[in-house]
Protein backbone atom coordinates (compact mmCIF):
# COMPACT_ATOMS: atom_id res chain seq x y z
CA UNK A 1 0.00 0.00 0.00
CA UNK A 2 1.58 3.38 -1.11
CA UNK A 3 1.54 6.43 0.93
CA UNK A 4 0.95 9.73 0.26
CA UNK A 5 3.91 12.43 0.99
CA UNK A 6 2.24 15.14 2.83
CA UNK A 7 2.82 18.63 1.10
CA UNK A 8 6.06 20.66 0.93
CA UNK A 9 4.93 24.29 2.12
CA UNK A 10 7.60 27.61 2.73
CA UNK A 11 7.45 29.64 5.09
CA UNK A 12 6.19 33.26 3.50
CA UNK A 13 7.15 36.11 5.98
CA UNK A 14 8.45 38.24 3.87
CA UNK A 15 5.73 41.85 3.71
CA UNK A 16 6.35 42.80 0.00
CA UNK A 17 5.00 38.94 -0.93
CA UNK A 18 2.55 38.62 1.69
CA UNK A 19 1.19 41.82 0.02
CA UNK A 20 1.35 40.61 -3.25
CA UNK A 21 -0.92 37.58 -2.27
CA UNK A 22 -2.90 39.48 -0.82
CA UNK A 23 -3.58 41.70 -4.25
CA UNK A 24 -3.70 38.45 -6.28
CA UNK A 25 -6.39 37.49 -4.04
CA UNK A 26 -8.36 40.89 -4.16
CA UNK A 27 -8.10 40.59 -8.04
CA UNK A 28 -9.16 36.77 -8.26
CA UNK A 29 -5.79 35.45 -10.03
CA UNK A 30 -4.01 32.39 -9.46
CA UNK A 31 0.05 33.25 -8.80
CA UNK A 32 2.87 31.22 -7.68
CA UNK A 33 5.81 32.19 -6.39
CA UNK A 34 8.37 30.10 -8.48
CA UNK A 35 12.38 28.99 -9.14
CA UNK A 36 15.09 30.24 -7.62
CA UNK A 37 12.83 31.90 -4.46
CA UNK A 38 11.19 28.50 -3.36
CA UNK A 39 14.66 26.33 -3.88
CA UNK A 40 16.30 29.31 -1.69
CA UNK A 41 13.63 28.81 1.02
CA UNK A 42 14.08 25.36 1.17
CA UNK A 43 17.97 25.92 1.39
CA UNK A 44 17.37 28.66 4.09
CA UNK A 45 19.25 30.72 1.89
CA UNK A 46 18.37 34.84 1.50
CA UNK A 47 16.30 36.25 -1.35
CA UNK A 48 15.15 38.93 -2.58
CA UNK A 49 14.98 38.47 -6.31
CA UNK A 50 11.43 37.04 -6.65
CA UNK A 51 9.60 35.43 -9.81
CA UNK A 52 6.10 35.29 -9.57
CA UNK A 53 4.03 33.33 -12.10
CA UNK A 54 0.60 34.32 -13.07
CA UNK A 55 -2.09 32.22 -14.81
CA UNK A 56 -3.39 34.75 -17.29
CA UNK A 57 -2.43 38.36 -17.43
CA UNK A 58 0.86 38.94 -15.66
CA UNK A 59 1.29 42.24 -17.23
CA UNK A 60 -1.67 43.32 -16.05
CA UNK A 61 -1.56 41.79 -12.65
CA UNK A 62 2.30 43.77 -12.70
CA UNK A 63 0.40 46.79 -13.04
CA UNK A 64 -1.94 46.58 -10.46
CA UNK A 65 1.48 45.54 -7.56
CA UNK A 66 3.30 48.49 -9.74
CA UNK A 67 0.47 51.10 -8.44
CA UNK A 68 -0.32 49.82 -5.33
CA UNK A 69 3.02 49.63 -3.86
CA UNK A 70 3.22 53.50 -5.69
CA UNK A 71 6.59 52.61 -7.94
CA UNK A 72 7.68 51.67 -11.55
CA UNK A 73 7.50 48.98 -13.57
CA UNK A 74 9.23 48.14 -16.59
CA UNK A 75 7.14 45.86 -19.35
CA UNK A 76 8.58 43.22 -21.83
CA UNK A 77 5.29 42.72 -23.52
CA UNK A 78 7.00 40.36 -26.36
CA UNK A 79 7.71 38.06 -24.04
CA UNK A 80 4.74 38.53 -21.51
CA UNK A 81 6.76 39.45 -18.32
CA UNK A 82 7.21 42.71 -16.92
CA UNK A 83 9.63 43.91 -13.75
CA UNK A 84 8.44 45.74 -10.81
CA UNK A 85 11.04 47.28 -8.17
CA UNK A 86 9.67 47.82 -4.35
CA UNK A 87 12.11 48.12 -2.05
CA UNK A 88 15.14 45.97 -2.08
CA UNK A 89 13.28 43.27 -4.13
CA UNK A 90 13.13 42.90 -7.56
CA UNK A 91 9.57 41.26 -8.35
CA UNK A 92 9.36 39.60 -11.91
CA UNK A 93 5.73 38.84 -13.09
CA UNK A 94 5.52 36.22 -16.07
CA UNK A 95 2.60 34.61 -17.35
CA UNK A 96 2.51 31.04 -17.16
CA UNK A 97 3.78 29.91 -20.57
CA UNK A 98 5.51 27.19 -22.82
CA UNK A 99 8.17 28.03 -24.91
CA UNK A 100 10.47 26.50 -27.75
CA UNK A 101 13.68 27.28 -29.78
CA UNK A 102 14.51 26.86 -33.40
CA UNK A 103 17.84 25.10 -33.80
CA UNK A 104 20.06 28.32 -34.95
CA UNK A 105 18.00 30.61 -32.46
CA UNK A 106 19.06 32.16 -29.40
CA UNK A 107 15.29 33.77 -28.28
CA UNK A 108 12.74 31.66 -26.95
CA UNK A 109 9.33 31.48 -29.13
CA UNK A 110 6.85 32.11 -26.32
CA UNK A 111 3.37 31.14 -25.71
CA UNK A 112 0.24 30.89 -23.41
CA UNK A 113 0.36 27.39 -21.48
CA UNK A 114 -0.56 25.81 -18.00
CA UNK A 115 1.18 25.93 -14.75
CA UNK A 116 2.23 22.32 -15.66
CA UNK A 117 4.09 23.98 -19.47
CA UNK A 118 5.61 26.73 -17.26
CA UNK A 119 6.96 24.07 -14.55
CA UNK A 120 8.10 21.45 -17.14
CA UNK A 121 9.99 23.96 -19.55
CA UNK A 122 12.55 25.27 -16.81
CA UNK A 123 16.01 24.16 -16.76
CA UNK A 124 16.59 22.03 -13.27
CA UNK A 125 14.11 20.81 -11.35
CA UNK A 126 15.60 22.59 -8.08
CA UNK A 127 14.44 25.55 -9.90
CA UNK A 128 10.75 23.78 -11.24
CA UNK A 129 8.68 24.17 -8.14
CA UNK A 130 6.30 26.65 -7.19
CA UNK A 131 4.94 27.83 -4.15
CA UNK A 132 1.42 29.11 -3.82
CA UNK A 133 0.58 32.54 -3.09
CA UNK A 134 -3.72 31.79 -2.70
CA UNK A 135 -4.36 32.99 1.05
CA UNK A 136 -6.02 29.65 1.72
CA UNK A 137 -2.74 27.51 0.69
CA UNK A 138 -0.12 30.25 1.39
CA UNK A 139 3.58 28.98 0.67
CA UNK A 140 2.35 25.25 -0.50
CA UNK A 141 4.72 23.66 -3.03
CA UNK A 142 3.64 22.27 -6.28
CA UNK A 143 6.45 20.16 -7.41
CA UNK A 144 5.70 17.91 -10.74
CA UNK A 145 9.75 16.99 -10.80
CA UNK A 146 10.88 16.04 -7.08
CA UNK A 147 12.95 18.96 -7.20
CA UNK A 148 12.69 19.27 -3.36
CA UNK A 149 14.34 15.73 -2.98
CA UNK A 150 17.10 16.87 -5.73
CA UNK A 151 17.82 19.82 -3.31
CA UNK A 152 17.97 17.37 -0.08
CA UNK A 153 20.48 15.13 -2.54
CA UNK A 154 21.98 18.35 -3.75
CA UNK A 155 21.34 17.61 -7.50
CA UNK A 156 20.71 19.22 -10.55
CA UNK A 157 18.90 16.77 -12.66
CA UNK A 158 16.18 17.98 -15.54
CA UNK A 159 12.57 18.04 -15.79
CA UNK A 160 12.45 16.47 -19.33
CA UNK A 161 15.72 14.54 -21.10
CA UNK A 162 18.26 16.48 -20.74
CA UNK A 163 19.01 16.71 -24.42
CA UNK A 164 15.95 18.37 -25.02
CA UNK A 165 16.25 20.97 -21.95
CA UNK A 166 19.62 21.86 -23.07
CA UNK A 167 18.53 22.28 -26.99
CA UNK A 168 15.78 24.43 -25.98
CA UNK A 169 18.24 26.79 -24.65
CA UNK A 170 21.87 26.22 -24.86
CA UNK A 171 22.71 28.88 -22.14
CA UNK A 172 21.57 26.29 -19.85
CA UNK A 173 24.77 24.38 -19.94
CA UNK A 174 26.47 27.18 -18.55
CA UNK A 175 23.69 27.69 -15.88
CA UNK A 176 24.71 23.94 -14.99
CA UNK A 177 27.79 24.52 -14.42
CA UNK A 178 27.02 28.14 -13.01
CA UNK A 179 24.72 26.71 -9.86
CA UNK A 180 27.07 23.42 -9.42
CA UNK A 181 29.20 26.63 -7.71
CA UNK A 182 27.52 28.81 -6.47
CA UNK A 183 25.08 26.01 -4.67
CA UNK A 184 27.46 23.19 -4.64
CA UNK A 185 25.56 21.04 -5.96
CA UNK A 186 26.52 17.98 -8.13
CA UNK A 187 25.29 17.64 -11.94
CA UNK A 188 23.61 14.14 -12.53
CA UNK A 189 25.46 12.21 -14.86
CA UNK A 190 23.16 12.25 -17.63
CA UNK A 191 23.01 15.75 -17.98
CA UNK A 192 26.53 16.32 -17.90
CA UNK A 193 26.88 13.78 -20.84
CA UNK A 194 24.01 15.46 -22.70
CA UNK A 195 26.50 18.95 -22.05
CA UNK A 196 29.55 17.21 -23.48
CA UNK A 197 27.54 15.84 -26.36
CA UNK A 198 26.33 19.15 -27.79
CA UNK A 199 28.84 21.78 -25.88
CA UNK A 200 29.64 23.45 -29.38
CA UNK A 201 25.60 24.28 -29.23
CA UNK A 202 26.89 27.33 -27.06
CA UNK A 203 28.10 29.41 -30.29
CA UNK A 204 24.49 30.61 -30.84
CA UNK A 205 23.83 31.96 -27.55
CA UNK A 206 24.89 35.68 -27.13
CA UNK A 207 28.08 36.73 -25.76
CA UNK A 208 26.83 39.28 -23.34
CA UNK A 209 24.98 36.06 -21.72
CA UNK A 210 28.12 33.67 -21.84
CA UNK A 211 29.82 36.15 -20.05
CA UNK A 212 27.29 37.05 -17.38
CA UNK A 213 26.89 33.17 -16.52
CA UNK A 214 30.86 32.85 -16.51
CA UNK A 215 31.42 35.95 -13.82
CA UNK A 216 28.66 34.95 -11.84
CA UNK A 217 30.67 31.33 -11.65
CA UNK A 218 33.66 33.69 -11.15
CA UNK A 219 31.86 35.19 -7.97
CA UNK A 220 30.28 32.35 -6.57
CA UNK A 221 31.98 30.76 -3.03
CA UNK A 222 33.98 28.38 -5.16
CA UNK A 223 34.93 29.13 -7.95
CA UNK A 224 36.80 25.74 -9.40
CA UNK A 225 33.79 23.72 -8.88
CA UNK A 226 32.06 25.71 -12.22
CA UNK A 227 35.74 26.12 -14.22
CA UNK A 228 36.38 22.59 -13.85
CA UNK A 229 32.39 21.74 -15.08
CA UNK A 230 33.36 24.14 -17.87
CA UNK A 231 36.70 22.67 -19.15
CA UNK A 232 35.01 18.67 -18.57
CA UNK A 233 32.35 19.27 -20.73
CA UNK A 234 34.38 21.11 -23.33
CA UNK A 235 32.14 24.23 -23.02
CA UNK A 236 35.43 26.04 -21.92
CA UNK A 237 37.14 25.69 -25.36
CA UNK A 238 34.22 27.17 -26.98
CA UNK A 239 33.75 30.28 -24.76
CA UNK A 240 37.59 31.20 -23.24
CA UNK A 241 39.83 28.91 -25.46
CA UNK A 242 42.80 31.25 -23.65
CA UNK A 243 42.15 29.43 -20.35
CA UNK A 244 40.89 25.90 -21.99
CA UNK A 245 45.05 25.83 -23.40
CA UNK A 246 46.15 25.90 -20.07
CA UNK A 247 45.57 22.58 -19.39
CA UNK A 248 48.17 19.90 -19.95
CA UNK A 249 51.20 18.81 -18.09
CA UNK A 250 54.35 19.12 -19.58
CA UNK A 251 56.84 16.17 -19.92
CA UNK A 252 60.65 16.10 -21.47
CA UNK A 253 63.20 13.05 -20.61
CA UNK A 254 66.70 14.77 -20.97
CA UNK A 255 68.77 11.45 -20.21
CA UNK A 256 67.94 10.31 -17.35
CA UNK A 257 66.06 12.73 -15.56
CA UNK A 258 62.22 13.42 -16.17
CA UNK A 259 61.12 17.14 -16.00
CA UNK A 260 58.08 17.72 -15.46
CA UNK A 261 55.64 21.23 -15.29
CA UNK A 262 52.34 21.18 -12.76
CA UNK A 263 49.47 21.57 -14.72
CA UNK A 264 48.60 25.23 -15.01
CA UNK A 265 44.94 25.21 -15.44
CA UNK A 266 44.15 22.89 -12.06
CA UNK A 267 47.35 25.30 -10.08
CA UNK A 268 45.17 28.54 -11.71
CA UNK A 269 41.94 27.01 -10.48
CA UNK A 270 43.54 26.52 -6.72
CA UNK A 271 44.98 30.07 -6.61
CA UNK A 272 41.40 31.52 -7.74
CA UNK A 273 39.65 29.06 -5.39
CA UNK A 274 42.73 30.47 -2.58
CA UNK A 275 41.79 34.14 -3.58
CA UNK A 276 38.05 33.70 -3.24
CA UNK A 277 38.27 32.36 0.46
CA UNK A 278 39.55 35.85 1.28
CA UNK A 279 38.10 38.47 -1.23
CA UNK A 280 34.72 39.01 -2.66
CA UNK A 281 36.33 41.80 -5.54
CA UNK A 282 35.20 40.20 -8.82
CA UNK A 283 38.11 41.81 -10.76
CA UNK A 284 40.42 40.35 -8.37
CA UNK A 285 39.65 37.03 -9.06
CA UNK A 286 39.23 37.47 -12.97
CA UNK A 287 42.94 38.96 -12.97
CA UNK A 288 44.05 36.26 -10.52
CA UNK A 289 42.04 33.49 -13.25
CA UNK A 290 44.38 35.32 -16.28
CA UNK A 291 48.10 35.37 -14.27
CA UNK A 292 49.24 32.33 -15.75
CA UNK A 293 47.23 32.72 -19.17
CA UNK A 294 50.45 33.38 -21.28
CA UNK A 295 52.38 30.75 -19.64
CA UNK A 296 51.15 28.15 -23.02
CA UNK A 297 53.03 30.93 -25.83
CA UNK A 298 56.32 31.47 -23.62
CA UNK A 299 57.11 27.63 -21.99
CA UNK A 300 60.32 26.92 -23.53
CA UNK A 301 62.44 23.81 -21.88
CA UNK A 302 66.30 24.81 -21.53
CA UNK A 303 68.49 21.74 -21.09
CA UNK A 304 69.59 21.81 -17.30
CA UNK A 305 67.08 23.95 -16.07
CA UNK A 306 63.69 22.81 -16.75
CA UNK A 307 60.59 24.44 -18.21
CA UNK A 308 60.91 28.50 -18.38
CA UNK A 309 58.02 30.79 -19.09
CA UNK A 310 60.70 34.58 -19.32
CA UNK A 311 57.72 37.04 -19.78
CA UNK A 312 54.70 35.11 -19.92
CA UNK A 313 54.00 38.05 -17.21
CA UNK A 314 54.08 40.68 -20.07
CA UNK A 315 52.39 38.59 -22.47
CA UNK A 316 49.75 38.15 -20.36
CA UNK A 317 49.18 41.70 -19.71
CA UNK A 318 49.22 42.76 -23.21
CA UNK A 319 46.36 39.90 -23.93
CA UNK A 320 43.96 41.54 -21.57
CA UNK A 321 42.47 44.07 -23.92
CA UNK A 322 41.82 41.50 -26.83
CA UNK A 323 39.91 38.90 -24.32
CA UNK A 324 38.24 41.76 -22.21
CA UNK A 325 36.78 42.83 -26.00
CA UNK A 326 35.90 39.31 -27.14
CA UNK A 327 34.09 38.51 -24.36
CA UNK A 328 32.73 42.31 -23.95
CA UNK A 329 33.97 43.16 -20.10
CA UNK A 330 33.41 46.22 -19.11
CA UNK A 331 36.52 47.63 -20.36
CA UNK A 332 36.79 50.44 -17.11
CA UNK A 333 38.37 46.82 -15.38
CA UNK A 334 40.73 46.43 -17.82
CA UNK A 335 43.73 48.76 -16.31
CA UNK A 336 43.69 47.52 -13.14
CA UNK A 337 43.38 43.54 -14.56
CA UNK A 338 46.54 44.43 -16.59
CA UNK A 339 48.54 45.43 -13.69
CA UNK A 340 47.91 42.65 -11.44
CA UNK A 341 48.67 40.29 -14.54
CA UNK A 342 51.94 42.18 -15.26
CA UNK A 343 53.30 42.50 -11.68
CA UNK A 344 52.18 39.19 -10.01
CA UNK A 345 55.97 38.15 -10.07
CA UNK A 346 57.41 41.32 -9.17
CA UNK A 347 57.03 41.03 -5.63
CA UNK A 348 59.23 37.39 -5.11
CA UNK A 349 61.87 38.88 -6.90
CA UNK A 350 62.27 41.91 -3.98
CA UNK A 351 62.97 39.72 -1.57
CA UNK A 352 66.68 39.79 -1.22
CA UNK A 353 68.27 41.88 1.08
CA UNK A 354 69.96 44.30 -1.20
CA UNK A 355 67.08 45.29 -3.37
CA UNK A 356 67.10 49.23 -3.86
CA UNK A 357 64.42 51.23 -2.69
CA UNK A 358 64.46 52.19 -6.08
CA UNK A 359 63.26 49.03 -7.18
CA UNK A 360 60.69 48.94 -4.14
CA UNK A 361 59.38 52.36 -5.07
CA UNK A 362 58.71 51.22 -8.68
CA UNK A 363 56.53 48.34 -7.80
CA UNK A 364 54.87 50.57 -5.36
CA UNK A 365 54.08 53.16 -7.89
CA UNK A 366 53.39 50.54 -10.90
CA UNK A 367 50.81 48.69 -8.71
CA UNK A 368 49.00 52.15 -7.22
CA UNK A 369 46.02 51.26 -5.47
CA UNK A 370 46.10 47.67 -6.43
CA UNK A 371 49.22 47.44 -4.31
CA UNK A 372 46.89 45.21 -1.49
CA UNK A 373 45.41 43.57 -3.79
CA UNK A 374 48.90 42.34 -5.59
CA UNK A 375 49.76 40.67 -2.71
CA UNK A 376 46.71 38.93 -1.85
CA UNK A 377 47.47 37.12 -5.38
CA UNK A 378 50.79 36.62 -4.44
CA UNK A 379 49.67 35.05 -1.18
CA UNK A 380 47.10 33.28 -3.10
CA UNK A 381 49.82 32.04 -5.66
CA UNK A 382 51.51 29.58 -2.80
CA UNK A 383 50.31 26.22 -3.37
CA UNK A 384 52.92 24.06 -2.50
CA UNK A 385 52.35 21.27 -0.34
CA UNK A 386 55.62 21.60 1.28
CA UNK A 387 54.84 23.64 4.95
CA UNK A 388 58.27 25.16 5.10
CA UNK A 389 58.41 26.51 2.07
CA UNK A 390 55.01 27.77 2.12
CA UNK A 391 55.45 29.43 5.23
CA UNK A 392 58.61 30.60 3.92
CA UNK A 393 57.27 31.96 1.12
CA UNK A 394 54.57 33.72 3.06
CA UNK A 395 57.23 35.07 5.23
CA UNK A 396 58.97 36.97 2.33
CA UNK A 397 56.39 38.42 1.03
CA UNK A 398 55.52 40.02 4.54
CA UNK A 399 58.66 41.50 3.98
CA UNK A 400 58.30 42.85 1.13
CA UNK A 401 54.92 44.37 1.64
CA UNK A 402 56.31 46.05 4.94
CA UNK A 403 58.65 47.45 2.50
CA UNK A 404 56.74 49.19 0.08
CA UNK A 405 54.58 50.44 3.06
CA UNK A 406 57.12 52.03 4.18
CA UNK A 407 58.66 53.32 0.98
CA UNK A 408 55.04 54.37 0.37
CA UNK A 409 54.63 56.51 3.61
CA UNK A 410 58.28 57.46 3.08
CA UNK A 411 58.56 59.06 0.41
CA UNK A 412 54.81 59.96 -0.29
CA UNK A 413 53.73 57.53 -2.81
CA UNK A 414 50.07 57.00 -2.24
CA UNK A 415 48.83 59.10 -4.74
CA UNK A 416 52.30 59.69 -7.07
CA UNK A 417 52.78 62.01 -9.59
CA UNK A 418 55.23 64.61 -10.62
CA UNK A 419 55.47 67.40 -7.95
CA UNK A 420 55.33 69.59 -10.86
CA UNK A 421 52.33 69.19 -12.81
CA UNK A 422 51.88 69.89 -16.87
CA UNK A 423 50.80 73.24 -16.55
CA UNK A 424 53.85 74.48 -14.38
CA UNK A 425 56.42 72.88 -16.84
CA UNK A 426 54.89 74.33 -19.38
CA UNK A 427 54.88 77.87 -17.54
CA UNK A 428 58.88 77.33 -16.57
CA UNK A 429 60.05 76.08 -19.91
CA UNK A 430 58.15 78.69 -22.07
CA UNK A 431 56.49 75.60 -23.91
CA UNK A 432 52.94 74.62 -25.36
CA UNK A 433 51.11 71.12 -24.91
CA UNK A 434 53.86 69.11 -26.29
CA UNK A 435 55.65 65.19 -25.73
CA UNK A 436 58.94 67.23 -24.59
CA UNK A 437 56.82 68.36 -21.62
CA UNK A 438 55.82 65.16 -21.16
CA UNK A 439 59.03 64.09 -21.30
CA UNK A 440 60.26 66.54 -18.49
CA UNK A 441 57.83 65.50 -16.44
CA UNK A 442 58.44 61.93 -16.52
CA UNK A 443 62.22 62.56 -16.02
CA UNK A 444 61.17 64.09 -13.18
CA UNK A 445 59.02 61.14 -11.78
CA UNK A 446 62.31 58.83 -12.88
CA UNK A 447 64.48 60.78 -10.77
CA UNK A 448 62.13 60.49 -7.95
CA UNK A 449 61.58 56.33 -8.25
CA UNK A 450 65.56 56.63 -8.60
CA UNK A 451 65.81 58.45 -5.51
CA UNK A 452 67.77 61.06 -6.82
CA UNK A 453 65.17 63.87 -5.75
CA UNK A 454 62.87 63.96 -2.82
CA UNK A 455 59.42 63.85 -3.83
CA UNK A 456 59.17 67.41 -3.32
CA UNK A 457 57.99 70.28 -5.64
CA UNK A 458 61.49 72.51 -4.84
CA UNK A 459 63.29 69.67 -5.35
CA UNK A 460 61.37 69.06 -8.64
CA UNK A 461 61.50 72.73 -9.56
CA UNK A 462 65.56 72.61 -9.00
CA UNK A 463 66.24 69.37 -11.01
CA UNK A 464 63.98 70.73 -14.15
CA UNK A 465 66.01 74.26 -14.50
CA UNK A 466 69.35 71.82 -14.20
CA UNK A 467 67.86 69.74 -16.84
CA UNK A 468 65.84 72.48 -18.88
CA UNK A 469 68.33 72.59 -21.85
CA UNK A 470 69.25 69.27 -21.95
CA UNK A 471 65.58 67.61 -22.12
CA UNK A 472 64.28 70.71 -24.69
CA UNK A 473 66.57 68.24 -27.14
CA UNK A 474 66.17 65.01 -25.86
CA UNK A 475 62.77 65.39 -25.52
CA UNK A 476 61.74 65.70 -29.18
CA UNK A 477 62.83 62.09 -30.14
CA UNK A 478 63.07 60.12 -26.55
CA UNK A 479 60.91 57.00 -26.27
CA UNK A 480 59.28 57.24 -22.72
CA UNK A 481 56.28 55.88 -20.82
CA UNK A 482 53.73 58.27 -20.21
CA UNK A 483 51.96 58.13 -16.86
CA UNK A 484 48.31 59.16 -16.12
Amino acid sequence: MSTQRDPIRISITDPVLIRVAALAEQRGVDAYVVGGYVRDALMGRPRTDIDITVVGDPIEFARFVAESFHTTIVEYKAYRTAMVPVRNHHLEFVGTRSERYESDSRNPIVGEGTLHDDLRRRDFTVNAMAASLQTHDLGVVVDLFEGALDVEKRILRTPLDPIVTMSDDPLRMMRAARFASQLEFEIEPGVHEAITSMADRISIIAQERITDEFLKILSSPKPSIGLRILFETGLLKHIFVELHNLAGVDLVQAGAREFRHKDVFFHTLQVVDNVAASSDNLWLRFATLMHDIAKPRTKRFIEGTGWTFHGHEEVGARWQERIFRKLKLPLHHLSYVETLVRLHQRPMMLVDEGVTDSAIRRLAVHAGDAISDLFTLCRADITTRNEQKATKYLRNYAVVEAKVEDVRDRDHLRAFQSPLRGEEIMKLAGLGPSRVVGYMKWMIEEAILDGIIPNEPDAAHEYLMQNLAVWMQDGKAAQFARRG
